[in-house]
């Protein structure tokens, strides 16, 4: 007797949704996209406890007729991928034919559209069509999922608590708005709206009800592009850093993804004006031909593969780099607030929701009345835009104290600053290492005992391949043994007295630097040399020292923050400080 069987259709689909459906974000995602493939303008998303109960998506879209809206819950029925080549040049979201069966496998679902000509109905439970009836014939698409995992109840112990599964719909919901600011998107849960998008396709707007009016008026815009890529979106302010990486937003031709090397290189853009723990806000939209992208890598479709994936990494920090040399980098002390932005927060409600998950804390501002069509970013965008010929330089600073033995306190005509001392000397070092590094005019030191350092084995075998790059910048170094290098010479601003320190660092660097290349390691040593060979805080210097370390940090090509990306600067106008002594109004 034969012991392979096919599979029943309706376990087969079960099985599925274990790949597709983890979360209730999943079923929200997947019922999003299909109605955004359906040409909707609106989408409205309504959950009950987190979509445990109940996941209700609302849309204006193009709708189906009966014989679409049975035969759509049957497994790989799709629209939008027929054969070979639809598979290679995927323009919609969803393609598989997985999704809907995947759901209604697991739950009772609802399902009434209308392409206004015919209205239909259709009731399936656990898989099983029960009911397909005519309906009214408003356009477009409702889907209603209830008690989701009811007949697979050992799938609901993977369901965390109500807060985490409404936390990630939330995330996905506002990628999704910032994919596509030109459809209202609207989100309740347990009857109290979280988000509530205009869909009127200005991004500034949705970055605005997502993070709010102070992080918005620190996004700058970008575009740019090359022969295979053109990427768009908003970077923001180094100072507007967090420490989740959830606020990097990538989408690829409108489609929200989730790819460890974009965001790498987005954050490397970032690498010397923010702490390495810290992340940038960014919403990256890159369009491209799509037969330059596989899409079809995982079944959530939430991961790509690009081809040419240099030249958008390329394009990417090229673009994001050159506009952070293009902004003035002090963050003020004082946010200060244009009218226009004060008129639209007299707006919202004072009620704000506030959800943990993990270590991110997301904050969703309820607003019910409509915004201006007027709404731009702030005049500090605006001035950005405009061209910059002259690199900006700090006007001369006058120390009159420190506190903490950390904090010089100094002034000029434009207002008061703090300087931490130990970020200004190592901004100042750091330049002067990495301008002596590259100018090929290193001045080695002779040893008259040469230092012997150990490594492991793994660690010689990289080294060894780099003999060349440590010979350039004024390391003459031998193979000693199988695991151990001397050094005859070194260059001069290594530390006095711990050189054989400072060279186990470099090793230590050069043997655990992913993706090698000359340009990051040569970074990344002079930024730690120049971190050790720094004061630090609470080492005392007097005023006289301090004149003299503000006058050089003032020379710094880059004098706003430390090679590491904490800020050196933080400063007061006089205006801030006269309103915070209610001088002025």
């Amino acid at each position: 007797m034969s012991k392979i069987k096919v599979m029943d259709e309706v376990l087969a689909n079960k099985i599925a949704a274990g790949e597709v459906i983890e979360k209730m974000m999943n079923v929200v995602k997947e019922l999003v996209e299909n109605s955004i493939d359906a040409k909707s303008t609106i989408i409205k998303i309504e959950l009950t406890d987190s979509g445990t109960k109940m996941v209700k998506v609302s849309d204006n879209g193009i709708g189906m007729d009966k014989e679409d809206a049975s035969l759509c819950f049957s497994r790989h029925a799709t629209s939008k991928c027929h054969d070979l080549h639809d598979l290679f040049n995927i323009n919609s979201l969803g393609f598989r034919g997985e999704a809907l069966p995947s759901i209604a496998a697991i739950s009772k679902v609802t399902l009434k559209t209308s392409n206004g000509k015919v209205g239909t109905l259709v009731k399936i439970e656990g898989g099983e069509i029960k009911k397909i009836e005519s309906s009214d014939l408003q356009e477009g698409t409702t889907i209603t999922i209830k008690d989701i995992f009811y007949n697979t109840p050992v799938r609901l112990k993977y369901i965390k608590n109500l807060y985490s599964e409404l936390a990630l719909i939330v995330e996905y919901v506002n990628k999704m708005a910032l994919s596509y600011p030109n459809i209202k998107f609207t989100l309740i849960n347990n009857e109290k709206t979280l988000l509530d998008t205009d869909g009127s396709g200005n991004l500034y707007k949705v970055i605005y009800e997502i993070y709010g009016g102070t992080i918005a008026k620190k996004m700058v815009e970008i575009d740019s592009s090359n022969d295979d890529y053109h990427i768009s979106g908003f970077i923001s302010y180094p100072e507007n850093a967090k420490s989740s990486r959830n606020n990097i937003t990538t989408l690829v031709n409108g489609r929200v993804i989730k790819n460890n090397e974009l965001v790498k290189i987005i954050t490397d853009s970032y690498h010397a004006y923010i702490p390495k723990d810290k992340f940038p806000i960014v919403i990256l939209n890159i369009e491209v031909d799509p037969i330059l992208v596989d899409v079809n890598v995982h079944p959530t479709k939430m991961d790509v593969k690009f081809s040419k994936i240099d030249t958008l990494k390329d394009l990417i920090y090229e673009t994001i780099t050159s506009e952070l040399k293009r902004l003035l980098l002090i963050p003020n002390a004082v946010v200060r607030e244009s009218d226009e932005i004060k008129k639209e927060e007299k707006k919202k409600e004072e009620e704000t929701f506030e959800l943990s998950y993990q270590e991110v804390v997301l904050n969703f501002d309820v607003e019910e009345e409509e915004k201006s069509e007027e709404y731009k970013p702030s005049t500090i965008q605006t001035t950005i835009e405009e061209e910059i010929e002259e690199e900006y330089k700090i006007k001369e600073m006058i120390p009159r104290g420190i506190v903490y033995k950390t904090y010089i306190i100094a002034e000029n005509s434009d207002g008061m600053y703090i300087i931490d001392q130990h970020a200004a000397a190592e901004r100042v070092n750091y330049e002067k290492c990495f301008d002596k590094v590259l100018s090929n005019n290193v001045e080695p030191i002779t040893l008259l005992v040469p230092i012997s350092v150990e490594v492991t084995k793994n660690e010689f075998l990289v080294i060894r391949e780099h003999l060349d790059l440590l010979k350039e910048i004024g390391f003459d170094t031998e193979e000693f043994s199988d695991n151990s290098f001397i050094v005859r010479t070194h260059p001069s601003w290594l530390h006095d007295g711990i050189e054989k320190s400072d060279i186990e660092k470099i090793f230590e660097i050069i043997a655990h630097n992913e993706s090698f290349s000359k340009e990051k390691f040569l970074d990344h040593m002079v930024a730690t040399m120049a971190c050790r060979m720094s004061i630090k805080a609470n080492d005392y210097i007097t005023l006289d020292e301090a004149t003299f370390l503000l006058n050089e940090l003032r020379k710094c090509r880059n004098p706003f923050n430390c090679p590491h990306g904490r800020p050196t600067i933080i400063s007061y106008t006089k205006y801030d400080l006269e309103k915070m002594f209610k001088r002025v109004e």
